[in-house]
């Protein structure tokens, strides 16, 4: 055990007969356990705190200076359970097993004093906080090295042990402090996180939210033949995908004990191979708190924030994804069964992040859980007057570029690499991380250097979101280390543009098809570094995009002002829903057309979760409050689509992962595509073809779009020598014909291309 840098005494029973004269000789010592709480306790306070509608009893131990309650003897029950205290490490941060217990350490610079708060585990009972918090005051003399706090307590059980911090510091909210004493806040680095333990459940929408830890179960079989599917950056094909609503809804068919769960996501595995997609995209997995819209009376509190863009911590496991009741150990478990499942059927999983703000909110709002209450003035940007920046709409902005958060972040990104086997991150308004400490923009941010140097996280994919809510729009231009891809959003507007038909747009159209060497081919960037999309979750759906000429977002509470105005849809004719058999015929077209168009695009692709059956919003395209079928997926509508609508979507990823001539590692050259096109500069020409030459097998692939409202009759080229053509794909058939893997013969010198809708034909 350790002994006191004052004393070389080890470490002493702190017991009710313990004389306070003596606490000064101690820097560690012994409280006991399993009091029912007394009144009479020698060298203690007792006090109570309000949790949701319960009475906590306290006890704070405090190491010198402590006063006597007195009060009736009777009031004292028999101590069951002892451990002991030292003044602990001071590294790694968080909670760690060491030879003489367990380990807490905390970063705080502005503090002025930090205390732990600890619940433990009672033989046969659910609710720990129920029976009281032990509260140990860190001596700054003895417990802080530098800016960090540290303890180490004996005997404490190796689980289901909650754990927080109460801190306090200067009050002036003028110098950016915001320490409120009264608040138990969770550990930045806590590895588990306890909240409440049903998602959605609006009877415990005041949950708190705990640290917690497993020291006792076994290490994570993830079996002999184990291995990463290290799938190059080229051949993905990305599924955009929220766990929760894949299999929340009871036409999901799983178990409801895991609906909406990691297990019940590997349930549905064979969907991802039948589509053919090989990477899913997951939307935020870290804690988050699902009901925070719900904690005051507002337009929005009737929503559940079921897309999770606002984490409560960066490295436990969301536990209401977890099978069953929210236990945080189990869901670190499944998820990782759920990583081992998808790995083994050749599937990456890319999760998408959120280090640009947290749940804490703003200074009107106030939503202390954490990092606020820790230290403000560290973790989040700050105006000159002291306020909180706010670049991500969001209330506050993660102050990345500081060394302490910068190293929080990389922290964080190398635990989810070592401890659960990720493939890659999708960095949520990432323009917010190339930003300094007072908010202004970096040219060489150290944060997002360090993150494409990491040696841990080098064989991650790591994809930036280029922009932020404070007009911070770096596509193309995102400092990169030839490491980072970009969702390209120059693609999906350009895309729905020529597609629906907007003049002037042939020219940007070829662009981005062709692997956007605008934005790209600079330095040693590939087109892959491109992410290209059409649909993403916030927006609308692709069956939405082709439905709806304006958002249609009543049901958020917000009088329809949430949400992009600037869609670039077209409804074919008609607001929403409709029989009309004509209008229903061309929006199935434009959604095979925008799905062609996506997978023969140089560079990645990224679908989003429904679209491959039609998933309908009803034109909200902010959907983020919504946890009903609005968001979930359909499985019945699945089945109805099974043979024409899912089986052309399956059809053209398959074909993609079959033809190298799609997904080329470098840029085109003008021997590896030929443009049929002499009409560049005619505003009003919306008819677009090319090929692609295949230069070692002679599997040449001609692609035509006529986004025209009338035929166009097309110059068909002449194939390769001793080769046809036949025509795979044109969208303006019904299934089966409209895609046909094997090609179908007889193509002629002239195709006639029906308005509205593409081809694609192949050389054999």
């Amino acid at each position: 055990m350790l002994t006191s840098p004052s004393s070389s005494s080890t470490c002493d029973s702190f017991s009710s007969n313990f004389s306070p004269s003596l606490t000064n000789a101690f820097s560690c010592f012994t409280i006991p356990m399993g009091l029912k709480l007394s009144r009479k306790v020698i060298g203690a306070r007792v006090f109570s705190r309000k949790v949701k509608d319960r009475s906590t009893l306290k006890v704070t131990c405090r190491r010198a200076q402590e006063r006597v309650v007195e009060e009736e003897a009777s009031t004292m029950t028999e101590t069951k359970q002892s451990f002991k205290v030292s003044s602990g490490e001071v590294s790694p941060l968080g909670v760690s097993q060491v030879d003489n217990g367990i380990n807490f350490a905390l970063f705080s610079q502005n503090a002025t004093s930090v205390t732990l708060c600890l619940s433990l585990p009672q033989s046969g009972k659910d609710d720990l906080i129920d029976d009281g918090m032990i509260e140990l005051v860190l001596d700054p003399s003895v417990n802080k090295t530098g800016d960090t706090w540290h303890i180490c307590v004996e005997d404490l059980p190796l689980n289901n042990v909650l754990y927080g911090y109460l801190v306090d510091g200067p009050g002036e909210w003028q110098q950016g402090h915001r320490f409120d004493s009264s608040i138990v806040l969770l550990d930045p680095y806590a590895k588990l996180v306890k909240g409440r333990s049903s998602f959605g459940d609006s009877s415990q929408k005041f949950a708190q939210f705990y640290g917690t830890y497993d020291f006792e179960s076994s290490p994570f079989n993830w079996g002999d033949d184990y291995k990463f599917p290290n799938i190059p950056e080229k051949d993905l094909v990305i599924y955009e995908m929220n766990v929760r609503a894949f299999t929340a809804d009871e036409s999901s068919g799983v178990d409801p004990a895991i609906g909406g769960s990691y297990l019940g996501l590997i349930e549905k595995i064979p969907h991802f191979q039948d589509l053919g997609i090989n990477a899913v995209e997951l939307l935020p997995v870290f804690e988050f708190d699902e009901l925070e819209l719900q904690r005051r009376p507002n337009p929005r509190d009737h929503m559940v924030n079921t897309w999770g863009y606002s984490t409560v911590n960066f490295f436990a496991p969301m536990s209401r994804y977890a099978s069953g009741e929210g236990d945080p150990a189990k869901a670190s478990k499944e998820f990782k069964e759920m990583v081992k499942a998808l790995h083994s059927a050749g599937i990456e999983i890319i999760l998408d992040v959120v280090y640009n703000h947290t749940n804490e909110a703003d200074d009107k709002y106030p939503y202390t859980t954490s990092f606020r209450g820790i230290d403000n003035k560290v973790y989040y940007m700050l105006d000159p007057n002291n306020q909180l920046l706010n670049f991500s709409g969001c209330g506050n902005t993660l102050n990345c570029n500081h060394p302490v958060v910068m190293e929080l972040i990389l922290d964080s990104l190398r635990h989810w690499v070592t401890e659960y086997h990720v493939d890659g991150f999708r960095f949520d308004l990432a323009s917010v991380l190339c930003r300094a400490t007072d908010g202004s923009p970096l040219s060489a941010p150290p944060l997002i250097r360090a993150i494409a140097k990491d040696s841990v996280l080098s064989r991650c994919k790591i994809i930036a979101e280029p922009w932020d809510c404070g007009g911070l729009y770096l596509v193309g231009k995102f400092p990169n280390w030839d490491r980072w891809a970009e969702w390209n959003g120059m693609y999906r507007d350009d895309v729905r543009r020529f597609i629906k038909g907007d003049s002037g747009m042939k020219g940007s159209f070829a662009t981005r098809v062709s692997g956007s060497s605008d934005l790209y081919q600079v330095y040693q960037r590939k087109p892959y570094h491109g992410v290209n999309f059409v649909i993403a979750h916030d927006g609308f759906t692709l069956r939405d995009l082709v439905s709806y000429n304006f958002k249609h977002n009543e049901a958020n509470g917000e009088g329809g002002n949430d949400g992009c105005n600037d869609n670039h849809s077209w409804n074919c004719g008609f607001e929403g829903e409709t029989d009309d058999a004509h209008i229903k015929s061309l929006r199935t077209r434009q959604m095979k057309n925008f799905h062609l168009a996506l997978m023969i695009s140089q560079g990645t692709p990224m679908m989003l979760m429904g679209d491959e059956y039609g998933h309908t919003r009803y034109g909200n395209n902010n959907s983020y409050g919504h946890d009903t079928a609005l968001n979930n997926f359909q499985w019945k509508e699945l089945d109805a689509k099974k043979q024409n609508h899912f089986r052309f979507f399956s059809e053209m990823i398959k074909f993609r992962h079959s033809h190298h001539v799609l997904k080329h590692e470098n840029f085109l050259t003008q021997g590896e595509i030929t443009w049929h096109e002499d009409n560049w500069d005619n505003t009003e020409s919306k008819f677009l073809a090319f090929t692609l030459h295949d230069g070692v097998g002679g599997r040449d692939i001609y692609v035509a779009f006529n986004a025209h409202d009338y035929f166009v009759k097309a110059l068909i080229p002449q194939p390769p020598p001793g080769k046809q053509w036949f025509r795979v794909a044109d969208t303006n058939l019904g299934s089966p014909d409209d895609f046909v893997s094997e090609g179908v013969a007889g193509v002629a010198d002239t195709y006639n291309v029906a308005p509205f809708s593409s081809i694609l034909l192949q050389s054999k």
